[in-house]
């Protein structure tokens, strides 16, 4: 059998780590990616996939990345159910991310963007 999920997509908001009760790193994200056709009135429309990011990669994500970020994520898809507040069961779907991909160019620094200039 296979489970793998390969995406291409944008994060939709910064990310941030947060961490298990016995330390351990880890970061949801949800990543917007256009769906490779268009609705009958010509529009893209676009999927929000929602990710677990675990340990290092979770770590790196949110220092490297920030909302809008082009990333690339490998994974698999996890299920998961759980108890709301209401009594009511809930049913999660999600990509268990195994490797992220900064896929945006590097981010030129202030000093490489300004112009020099020679007095003559």
């Amino acid at each position: 059998m296979i489970n793998q999920v390969t995406l291409v997509g944008r994060l939709t908001k910064d990310p941030v780590v947060k961490y298990t009760a016995d330390g351990r790193p880890f970061l949801n994200m949800t990543v917007a990616v256009n769906r490779p056709y268009r609705n009958q009135e010509g529009v893209a429309e676009t999927d929000f996939i929602f990710c677990t990011v675990w340990n290092k990669s979770a770590e790196n994500t949110a220092k490297y990345c920030q909302k809008g970020s082009l990333i690339g994520v490998l994974g698999t898809i996890q299920t998961r159910n759980y108890e709301n507040t209401d009594g009511k069961k809930v049913y999660v779907t999600e990509v268990s991310v195994h490797t992220v991909r900064f896929m945006d160019k590097k981010r030129s620094t202030a000093s490489e963007l300004l112009p020099i200039l020679t007095i003559p």
